[in-house]
This record gives C-alpha cells, structure tokens and sequence, in this order.
C-alpha cells in the first residue's frame, strides 16, 4: 500500500464537474493499493497517517497531527501510485490490487481515519476525478506498507 500525503489549505474533488468531496485545512491523501495488501497495512497507514506529526506548532515545529486540531482528510483512490516505471515509457499496473479488493480497502482506510476520530471526506472510486487544492508548504509525504 502506498499513501501519498499532502498538507493543504483546502482541496476538493469534482467528477463531472459535481464536488464530491472536499476540506479545508488538513490532507489529501491519495491511497494506492498493491496486490498482497491487507487489513494490517490499511489499519497501520490509516493510524500512520493520523498520527503524522507534519503540522507546524506555535513554535513554528512540525509537531502536530490531524488528530492535534481541526484538521480534515480528504481520501482519494490512486491506483497510478502503485505504477512501476523501471522498464520502457509507459507505466506498468500489474502491482496493483483489483478494483474490487482495492476499493474495499482505499473504504476501509477512510473508516479507520474516522475511528481515530478524524472528520473525512472521499473522492468517488473508479470515477476520472478532478481534484484541486492549495499546497501548505508544499509538504508532501510518502509512506508505505513494505
């Protein structure tokens, strides 16, 4: 599983030009799911993600979480995160988890940010979505499952 962190000052997503999902200040976090990912990877990188001290603290440190503030997550699915790119031009996908297995779990990644108490909206998955956002920083992190 890969997870690709951005700290913003907002973001939203649109598909077909409706807002399916947005948030002020917080993270987008884009969710990518391997083939061989399992309930103990979203568990981890959902708590991972919650407990990321990348907020700065009056003192101007990187020493707060979402779960410190007010802060959102806005979930979106990725499966071009799990791209491999080592051979030729064009980005091979046989990482990736299958639609069905990845969806349940990018889901189920959401409902763990939600149980640590974090307030979060999705992108739809599957759907071409735009997503928009204003950078902080920027800041923007990578954490994996291996």
């Amino acid at each position: 599983m890969r997870v690709l962190i951005q700290r913003v000052d907002w973001a939203r997503v649109e598909v077909g030009g409706v807002d399916v999902g947005s948030i002020g200040a917080g993270l987008l976090v884009f969710v990518g799911v391997l083939r061989g990912d399992g309930p103990s990877d979203v568990e981890r990188l959902a708590r991972k993600t919650a407990e990321l001290r990348i907020f700065e603290d009056s003192q101007g440190k990187m020493n707060l979480s979402l779960l410190d503030g007010t802060r959102d997550a806005l979930v979106v699915s990725q499966f071009t995160l799990c791209a491999s790119t080592e051979k030729g031009r064009r980005p091979g996908f046989d990482r990736a988890a299958p639609p069905d297995v990845a969806e349940a779990m990018v889901s189920e990644f959401a409902s763990q940010l939600r149980t640590l108490g974090v307030r979060v909206s999705e992108g739809k998955f599957g759907a071409t979505m735009k997503v928009s956002l204003l950078n902080d920083g920027p800041a923007t992190f990578l954490i994996e499952s291996n």
